[in-house]
């Protein structure tokens, strides 16, 4: 007998996506002398991203604040996008960041971090291969095709904080998908998809990347963090598209990450260009 009550279906009406143990999730990542200071997990929100910046803003959230939902009904990646996937199916989280001490033009490196330490805790606790796509996008390989699987957006929260999201599917099934192109953890075979050890595993990578990142004053090279985010960089190496700010379009090789994070393009004409900001397509080989 399915479980339900007055008001919908209850937490367990899915019993292949059970809840997530707060309490659980608690007692394996607060530590004195650790980030994190806090995880609250909520049944439903719009966006964990708009939630956590409201609640720096009114000073109820401090660095170290992680906020989780079950399910997010106005989840948002880059350029506004919307994402949406069923209760439970995945990790939709936010964590606020006050990189003190950490020049602001290095701050850039923050959603490239976590996609080094997304992709680092999941291949200890899913067993799965996750690369990154920049300057945003989490892969993962579905019947030898690239999908993507999640992604992060940093936002500013006040004069000296940064909220980072990050939306992973975690067991959404083929029928479930958004588009064709999306995947799963589930479905690149990952060997766990219990959301709880993910959960701990990727935030405790986070932990780690962040404080090597601030002991070296936000310094990429020092830190390792731009030799680690290239080395596992699915857009280096291949053709592609980069549609830029005022509807320009600039194709080539992406050759390189710089120091600031900027994906470097080599186009055929000979000339190099770092871009900052836009929306990377991979062309396929002709």
């Amino acid at each position: 007998m399915t479980p339900h009550n007055a008001s919908g279906p209850s937490r367990w009406s899915d019993l292949d996506r059970p809840p997530l143990n707060a309490t659980a999730l608690r007692r394996g990542l607060l530590h004195e002398g650790g980030l994190w200071i806090s995880v609250d997990v909520v049944q439903r929100t719009g966006s964990t991203n708009s939630d956590l910046v409201a609640r720096a803003a009114s000073g109820a959230a401090d660095e170290g604040a992680v906020l989780v939902a079950e399910e997010q009904t106005a989840g948002r990646g880059r350029l506004d996008r919307r994402w949406t996937a069923p209760p439970r199916s995945g990790l939709f989280f936010s964590v606020l960041l006050r990189p003190a001490g950490v020049p602001l033009e290095r701050w850039g490196w923050l959603p490239l971090l976590t996609g080094v330490a997304v992709a680092t805790g999941l291949s200890r606790a899913a067993g799965v291969d996750t690369a990154l796509k920049w300057p945003n996008d989490l892969l993962v390989t579905v019947g030898g095709e690239e999908r993507k699987a999640g992604g992060i957006l940093a936002e500013r929260a006040g004069e000296d904080g940064v909220v980072v999201g990050v939306g992973l599917n975690v067991t959404l099934r083929a029928d479930e998908l958004p588009v064709p192109q999306a995947g799963s953890l589930a479905l690149a075979d990952a060997v766990s998809t219990d959301r709880d050890t993910l959960l701990r595993s990727v935030l405790r990578s986070l932990d780690t990347w962040y404080d090597r990142w601030r002991s070296a004053d936000g310094d990429p090279v020092t830190s390792t963090l731009q030799e680690t985010y290239a080395a596992g960089c699915a857009t280096l190496g291949r053709q592609v598209r980069a549609e830029l700010p005022g509807d320009r379009a600039l194709v080539g090789e992406a050759v390189a990450i710089d120091g600031d994070g900027r994906l470097v393009i080599a186009t055929a004409e000979g000339t190099r260009e770092a871009v900052g900001a836009g929306d990377i397509v991979h062309l396929r080989p002709a």
